[in-house]
């Protein structure tokens, strides 16, 4: 009787583990759709969302660094010799910490706002206070020359009324001064910028389509072309959760007045926390003869020698016609014309392209860089020269207690089942595999047989 009832005990015992091994199998695809549908839940733009909360106001601190290109032979350049540029920088300064207005959600699930603009100067992330002075391009003068004719400029120019380059604090090339020659319009390079907003933009929450979370639901108007006004993707700071590599990330940049793709480069470490970085492609500012999609992009005949100069972005169109061109720092990717028409040019893929940390469960971005360049053209009726002014590099990452937050809140659930599952399974293979052994060697073993010893 106890022979059997061991016997018994040991097949019930194979049996539980069998049961709890297969248990935790079922585990694996239970688990993953619970997380899958915490991260929708939580990706959704929405009141009491993770996504919302970082997307009302940005967590990270996000700064501009700019570079400015002070033109060392500003004499010589206006009698026809090639500009020597020297790299001033980096002055740096707190951007984007204003939480989003007017946030309206409509029926049709999407939400709009507008993103207040302001900026506080970082003296310790600086090489200088903004009172130093650059050399730069006469911002006045170069925009000039497309609004009154070249030779009533040049006359202009000859009896020294006016100069084709001048001298500026950082803060007033940046934020703006008073132009003489423009009857006291304000001019600057990002002028004006503090107490402004960024938009009016409608997105969509993903409440109805995950797939669709903070993606972009306007036109844009600059580019009179319906291909170079759509804008794709999102405004960077977040995409669809459950990222595929192979698929490029779109994203859409006001600075640049168009929508931009970045490709999978390699997955990175941040913090504990994996992310995959996407760069952009040396195809973003092809010209149109290697990129047929910029063609539409492309206005101007002369300056972009029949739409085959790559690098360079003209935005006139969408900076009441100022001749402004956008491109990487030092023409990174550019043509070779563009680095040679000036001297003191360095592109270096590392220090100048622009990129994006996302994490790839969340579709969450936790660091990045946009790095542009602004240049103006210039010059007299029969010499066109693309100048580089300054470049910026926009950058944020995740502090520490946002990391830990991400490993304990999220990673820390999902590890968390992932070694229930694992526990259980082998915990429930080796009860299952002890209890098999043990049944085996109790059949082979002959039942004890008990002596009678007589008194």
């Amino acid at each position: 009787m106890g022979c059997c009832n061991r016997r018994c005990g040991l097949i019930a015992g194979a049996v539980f583990g069998a049961l709890v091994t297969i248990l935790g199998g079922i585990l694996i695809p239970v688990g993953d759709m619970i997380i899958e549908e915490t991260v929708k839940k939580e990706a959704t733009i929405e009141p009491g969302t993770i996504a919302y909360d970082n997307w009302v106001a940005a967590g990270a601190k996000v700064y501009r660094q700019f570079w400015f290109f002070d033109v060392q032979n500003p004499k010589e350049v206006e009698l026809g010799g090639k500009p020597v540029l020297m790299e001033k920088g980096p002055y740096t300064y707190l951007t984007r910490f204003l939480a989003k207005e007017n946030i309206t959600f409509f029926l049709n699930d999407t939400a709009s706002f507008l993103l207040p603009q302001a900026a506080i100067f970082e003296p310790s992330m600086s090489v200088g206070p903004e009172e130093d002075i650059i050399s730069c391009l006469n911002l006045g003068v170069a925009g000039a020359y497309s609004l009154l004719p070249p030779n009533m400029l040049e006359f202009l120019t000859s009896q020294g009324k006016y100069s084709l380059f001048q001298r500026r604090t950082v803060r007033e090339l940046l934020w703006g001064y008073k132009d003489p020659l423009l009857f006291g319009m304000q001019m600057g390079l990002f002028s004006p910028y503090n107490g402004t907003y960024d938009g009016y933009y409608n997105v969509f929450t993903g409440k109805d389509d995950i797939n669709k979370v903070s993606q972009i639901d306007i036109n844009l108007g600059f580019w009179n072309d319906s291909y170079c006004d759509m804008i794709n993707g999102t405004d960077a700071s977040s995409f669809a959760p459950f990222l595929d590599k192979e698929k490029p990330l779109y994203f859409f940049s006001s600075d640049i007045c168009r929508s931009v793709s970045a490709s999978y480069e390699q997955t990175l470490d941040l913090k504990g926390i994996d992310v995959y970085r996407y760069s952009l492609l040396p195809t973003t500012l092809a010209s149109p003869v290697d990129n047929p999609d910029n063609r539409c992009f492309c206005k101007n005949m002369q300056t972009t020698k029949n739409c085959t100069l790559a690098g360079v972005l003209e935005l006139s169109t969408c900076q009441q016609g100022a001749p402004i061109y956008i491109s990487l720092p030092h023409f990174l990717h550019g043509s070779a014309i563009l680095r040679d028409s000036v001297v003191g040019l360095n592109p270096h893929p590392e220090n100048h392209k622009t990129f994006l940390d996302v994490e790839p469960i969340t579709g969450f971005t936790l660091n990045f860089a946009k790095r542009i360049q602004v240049n103006m053209m210039y010059g007299p009726s029969d010499v066109v020269t693309i100048l580089p002014l300054v470049w910026m590099n926009e950058t944020a990452t995740l502090d520490d207690e946002t990391a830990d937050m991400f490993k304990n809140e999220l990673f820390g659930r999902i590890n968390m089942l992932d070694i229930i599952q694992k526990v259980m399974m082998g915990a429930g293979a080796g009860i299952f595999v002890l209890c098999l052994i043990f049944y085996f060697f109790a059949r082979r073993t002959p039942p004890s047989r008990l002596l009678y010893v007589p008194l």
